[in-house]
């Protein structure tokens, strides 16, 4: 599956674009893994993860421990 073009909904991790990651709650929801991807390359490929690895990098990516 080309989840990078097949994404849905998209939300930016960020406010601007730039350094960020994207990615897609309802594909989420509808397949159980969480396609991200570099928001500087919509087009390009997204790695696929579970719903528990991404909690986990939200988390560490707020500066709390998993």
């Amino acid at each position: 599956m080309d989840a990078g073009h097949r994404m849905g909904l998209v939300l930016d991790s960020g406010p601007e674009g730039g350094q960020c990651v994207q990615w897609a709650p309802t594909h989420a929801t509808a397949h159980g893994t969480v396609p991200v991807r570099d928001s500087k390359s919509p087009d390009g490929p997204a790695l696929m993860v579970s719903p528990a690895a991404w909690a986990g990098l939200v988390e560490i990516a707020r500066g709390g421990e998993v």
